[in-house]
């Protein structure tokens, strides 16, 4: 997934954790070898190739992963959006964009995005993608949901606990060897050496993720590689969010929307769910929780 991912397990040796990690990490290759549209053979590239031509017969899982994505997307009014793949690459961050782009580019550009024009058939379990050229990918969400999966199998081998780092999406179940609950620090990005929050995460999951790193400034904008994908235009005022759920899938999702969102539309989002929690940091360093959250204050 072009990720890395980091398993800890709780074991009685060194052998059986090995033998235990092993089986996770055939799990999330399975689900990349499901998911992925950079493989041409996956059921995913099938369906964005048959985009204006005809629906797709996929797996059952592949299909309810979709349909779930959909809910979200009505949930955030779009802010989430698994069509994103669709949108023309007109926004370079790796240096090379000397200009903004055009209003008129930067509109045309999401032109083929659209939640509403991923048809599902559950008959069948078809997906179909209305308007040719439109694509559909799982970079918003896909590591979460391979993360809930390697856990849900080690849970199912009898593993007591563990975590799943799948590249800031942590997923965590039972008790570390001491007994206490899994506590995860967060760090600022504009200081990394500092932690300011510890967070006990307890059977969830907690996504942190940041787009301090890729971005670009113009007329002292800072503009980030987080797109909204129903204006075309990129995320603005916030470098960091960190979302604790009960499953990293929707923490993963619930990450990109808050970006999408801003600060004060998100914060409000995110307090109107019933078991979720947020910490957002803005671009001028400050530090925003949501409401109900539990953490210690370093």
């Amino acid at each position: 997934m072009g990720s890395r991912f980091d398993i800890t397990v709780v074991a009685n040796s060194q052998p059986e954790a090995n033998a235990y990690i092993d089986e996770a990490v055939n799990e999330i290759s399975r689900i990349e070898n499901l998911i992925s549209s950079w493989k041409p053979d996956s059921q995913t590239s099938l369906i964005n190739k048959n985009a204006g031509i005809k629906p797709v017969v996929v797996d059952k899982e592949l299909f309810n992963l979709i349909k779930r994505s959909i809910d979200i997307s009505k949930l955030t009014q779009g802010a989430f959006d698994i069509s994103y793949a669709s949108m023309d690459k007109i926004w370079k961050f790796d240096g090379s964009m000397a200009n903004l782009p055009s209003p008129e580019a930067i509109k045309s550009s999401v032109e083929k995005v659209g939640y509403k024009n991923i048809l599902l058939n559950e008959e069948n379990s078809s997906v179909f993608l209305k308007s040719e050229g439109m694509k559909i990918g799982f970079g918003a969400i896909g590591k979460g949901y391979a993360a809930d999966k390697a856990k849900e199998l080690l849970i199912e081998k009898g593993v007591s606990a563990g975590i799943i780092n799948a590249s800031g999406d942590m997923n965590t179940w039972g008790k570390q060897p001491n007994g206490e609950t899994w506590k995860i620090a967060i760090t600022n990005p504009l200081n990394k050496d500092k932690v300011f929050a510890l967070l006990p995460i307890d059977n969830r999951a907690i996504v942190t993720s940041g787009n301090y790193e890729k971005f670009v400034k113009f007329n002292n904008i800072r503009y980030s590689h987080i797109i909204d994908p129903r204006t075309g235009y990129p995320s603005k005022g916030i470098i960091s969010i960190s979302v604790i759920a009960p499953k990293a899938e929707l923490a993963d999702a619930l990450a990109t929307s808050i970006f999408v969102m801003g600060k004060e539309v998100g914060l409000n989002f995110i307090n109107q769910l019933e078991g979720i929690e947020c910490i957002v940091i803005s671009d001028d360093g400050s530090i925003h929780y949501s409401d109900k959250i539990n953490y210690k204050k370093l």
